[in-house]
């Protein structure tokens, strides 16, 4: 009887190593619990190991030797393969290579509202360099606050901003959503369909904006839902809506995307994470770098905040900010050239 119990227990947790390990296969990926298991990786293999210490201790037991054995054999399998996905998506690096003429540097940062000062969020530009900023939860006034103080550096840029409900007086932060973006891509404005709100994400605002003048990429500065079990329905909605936003063509997409690039399997077109456009992180060396929360250590939080680019540009380097700066996000800097 306890054989069987044991053998039990051995397979239906060999059946949930595989489902938490690639939930993809299942297609669970967008699934409550799945989709939030999976989307701590770190957690998971350190979950992994514990189970493995202990059944290395119940080794010892005689009787459950055999149970003990293939547990063990299940856990360090578990382990040894979400230690191969980080691997493959990268630990960490914390330098971008230098910057060339060609170049550009892409910010993104949930900013938590009024967590994080327009002096932070202005310093950090111009200590990365950034072409491209992406601010979920900032509002329009500390845009331009943070606009007067990068032109006072000699650093200028454009704000562009987008707010769901602006008839709502001092509404939540999170129905913010501020791009900056430098005059040497040329001149953008907001799409209509973006700022009256006819199309975008459903419950927090994206920003999609597009070259007037020039020849710079159309920019989306993406802000999807949490996985919150009550919102998954808008959750997978709003990642939908995101991948539909790279066609083929130039596009660059930065910012909250409160998802893993687990979550967007089966939304890539031709080797595309969300459309045409691929994950800049996992391409450089830093797709396992965890952004929230910003409490714990990068290697055990969740990649949520990406910046993805269409195939008109080739990821060259990334770093995750590790100062959240009162933030509950960590900030993401992507250096991008063109490819070709």
């Amino acid at each position: 009887m306890f054989r069987l119990l044991g053998i039990l227990i051995t397979v239906l947790f060999a059946i949930a190593t595989a489902v938490v390990v690639w939930p993809q296969f299942f297609h669970l990926e967008q699934t409550y619990p799945f989709a939030q298991v999976v989307a701590a990786r770190g957690a998971v293999l350190a979950a992994f190991l514990v189970v493995a210490v202990l059944a290395l201790l119940l080794l010892l037991a005689k009787p459950l030797r055999g149970f003990a054995a293939s547990v063990l054999i299940v856990a360090l399998l578990g382990a040894g393969a979400t230690g191969v996905i980080g691997f493959q998506r990268g630990f960490g690096s914390d330098t971008l290579p230098a910057a060339t003429d060609s170049s550009i540097r892409v910010l993104t940062w949930n900013t938590a509202g009024d967590e994080v000062s327009a002096d932070e969020i202005a310093g950090q530009i111009l200590d990365q360099g950034a072409d491209i900023v992406a601010l979920p939860e900032t509002t329009e006034e500390v845009g331009e606050q943070i606009a007067v103080l990068l032109r006072e550096q000699g650093h200028p840029m454009w704000v562009h901003h987008v707010q769901f409900k602006p008839d709502v007086v001092d509404g939540p932060k999170s129905w913010h959503t501020t791009v900056l973006v430098s005059p040497d891509l040329g001149e953008y404005a907001v799409i209509e369909s973006s700022e009256d709100g006819t199309s975008n994400t459903g419950s927090v605002p994206s920003a999609v904006i597009m070259p007037v003048s020039g020849d710079g990429p159309t920019i989306v500065a993406v802000h999807a839902v949490a996985p919150r079990m009550e919102d998954m329905a808008q959750w997978q909605s709003d990642l939908r809506w995101i991948a539909d936003q790279c066609p083929e063509g130039n596009f660059i997409l930065a910012g909250d995307f409160n998802a893993t690039i687990d979550h967007m399997a089966g939304l890539g077109v031709e080797g595309g994470d969300m459309g045409y456009c691929r994950d800049a992180a996992s391409r450089s060396g830093n797709g396992y770098s965890g952004t929230w929360p910003s409490s714990l250590p990068a290697l055990l939080s969740t990649p949520i905040d990406h910046v993805m680019a269409s195939p008109s540009w080739t990821a060259t380097g990334s770093v995750v900010i590790d100062d959240a700066g009162g933030s509950d996000h960590r900030g993401l800097v992507v250096q991008l050239e063109p490819a070709g």
